[in-house]
């Protein structure tokens, strides 16, 4: 079986997370798949680029989450999202996906 990226599953949770929480109203729902996708992520940051990798990676993922907040205040919601999650996206390939 073909493996993910991991850029893809942590890009996947920023979207996810937020088109959940948004479509729903339960934001804890978004949540879940914001928090789902970070621990797959982060196990396969881990696998392949050891604990600091994934201790970066997993800060910027948080960071994106938390920073998209008040740049959608000046950008909206989903450039905010969209913009976060191709950071993580870019850096996670950078770090972990690039063969």
């Amino acid at each position: 079986m073909a493996r993910v990226p991991s850029s893809v599953v942590a890009a996947a949770g920023l979207v996810g997370g937020y088109a959940v929480a948004r479509w729903t109203g339960k934001r804890p729902l978004g949540g879940v798949v914001l928090g789902a996708a970070g621990l797959a992520a982060g196990r396969e940051w881990h696998r392949r680029g050891g604990a600091p990798a994934a201790a970066g990676l997993g800060a910027l993922y948080l960071g994106g989450f938390a920073g998209a907040h008040p740049l959608a205040k000046k950008v909206g919601p989903w450039p905010a999202v969209f913009g976060a999650a191709g950071l993580v996206a870019a850096a996670s390939w950078a770090v972990a996906d690039r063969d």
